[in-house]
């Protein structure tokens, strides 16, 4: 019983931090609600236009304000308290998400309402997060960072896992507005969250927003050759290693089972982040943090090969169809892509306790900017390189050649990066 209550997630940091247990409600809550706009606001714009470009461009849109607002909201949640930008970056996220219902109701949406205002909410959920996550170490002791990495890989699988599947039910049976007047409910629970919070002002020297404050940052960066590597190794693992663009033609012509396969697909990644987290006990307690990285990083390569030796074995199969799936091999890429979630979430949790511990508190929001445009471009990147290897060759290929990259770029870089190698939790450096 000891073993088994071992391995199972350390739940510690919710005990030990009541403002950190109710920022962390008020995030699962809130993120499901985000989860549901994001779809609905997908589906809203098909329905409005029936053009599948259309609704890519939500995200294209989406990108740059995601990217400047990442890195302007670390530069404020540097400079001012965290709990007051945190506070103001969830107020313009509510409001943009009532006004989008607002108009819903009342028949006063377009889609450039719905372009305006999902590129409004992305940015303040990108100020929101730096934010959050520059708070999160003055909430509890650094010995407890790992464990509440984990429990944000309880949240981020929840999310992910519910939202999409609510929106899409709930927009069937109630509609748009509905679906968004649900999220604005859900949303206020991210202030109680946020309210509760005593002053949080950035420790050590702060720097007001603008240039020299970016730069500041960046000179920061290039000295932290540890924060440095794990960007690096994130990129390679993103790039090479993003399957998701190809799940939508594997439905159609490989695997078959059309829609459904794709949605099945999509949820088998944040199944396996959900799943490691909850048996994230042995997990946090490991001290390596650096050696945990590239370990899970190649473990992540891994995992999209044996994905793509799958969809190889699928296209000297029969024919699939819509109505007669390869129900095998959609199992065994669903595996595989819930090996591929639970390693990448492994690596979040070493990366993210990294980031929080070995970072200096003036700096920290400022990092976090930068790892959100780590994080938003990667997959980006990802996409367009399984999008045009698939194009030019096939769709099994992208993720079986992306696999053996991964795999054996960590394995170079952790030659050359023996600091990174010998990282220890238990003395966090840059």
């Amino acid at each position: 019983m000891n073993a088994t209550r071992g391995h199972l997630i350390d739940l510690s940091p919710l005990r030990r931090s009541p403002a950190f247990a109710r920022m962390w409600i008020g995030s699962v809550l809130a993120g499901i609600g985000g989860q549901l706009t994001i779809v609905t606001v997908m589906l809203h714009v098909f329905g409005l236009t029936g053009s599948t470009f259309a609704v890519s461009m939500i995200a294209v849109a989406g990108l740059v304000p995601m990217i400047l607002a990442g890195l302007y909201g670390g530069m404020l949640a540097d400079a001012f308290d965290r709990r007051l930008v945190a506070l103001i970056a969830a107020t313009v996220a509510f409001a943009s998400t009532a006004l989008l219902a607002t108009l819903t109701w009342t028949g006063g949406e377009t889609i450039w309402w719905l372009y305006a205002l999902s590129m409004l909410n992305s940015a303040a959920n990108s100020v929101g997060m730096a934010t959050r996550t520059a708070i999160v170490p003055r909430l509890i002791p650094r010995d407890m960072l790992a464990a509440a990495s984990a429990l944000n890989g309880v949240a981020f699988g929840l999310t992910v896992m519910a939202g999409p599947a609510l929106a899409g039910i709930l927009v069937a049976l109630t509609g748009y507005g509905w679906t968004y007047t649900i999220d604005v409910v859900l949303m206020l629970s991210m202030f109680l969250g946020l309210w509760t919070l005593p002053s949080l002002r950035p420790e050590g020297e702060t720097v007001r927003p603008g240039l020299q404050s970016l730069a500041d940052g960046w000179r920061f960066l290039r000295r932290a050759g540890n924060i440095r590597a794990q960007y690096i190794l994130d990129i390679i693992a993103m790039t090479f290693g993003q399957p998701l663009v190809l799940f939508p033609a594997l439905g159609t012509v490989l695997l078959g089972g059309g829609a459904v396969t794709t949605g099945i697909l999509t949820a088998a990644v944040a199944v396996g982040a959900f799943g490691s987290s909850l048996l994230s006990g042995r997990v946090v307690q490991y001290r390596w943090h650096g050696r945990g990285i590239e370990r899970a990083v190649q473990a992540y390569g891994a995992s999209i090969l044996l994905f793509g030796v799958v969809l190889l074995i699928g296209a000297f199969s029969a024919p699939a169809t819509e109505r007669q799936p390869h129900v095998g091999l959609i199992v065994a890429a669903c595996i595989a892509l819930a090996l591929s979630g639970a390693c990448d979430n492994v690596s979040s949790i070493y990366r993210n306790t990294m980031m929080q511990a070995a970072v200096p508190d003036a700096m920290r929001g400022r990092l976090q900017g930068v790892f959100i445009v780590v994080v938003a471009g990667g997959p980006r990147v990802g996409a367009l390189y399984a999008g045009t290897l698939a194009t030019l060759t096939t769709l099994w290929f992208p993720p079986l050649l992306g696999g053996l990259l991964v795999i054996a770029l960590v394995a170079f870089l952790a030659r050359r990066s023996p600091r990174f190698h010998q990282y220890d939790a238990e003395n966090p450096e840059p």
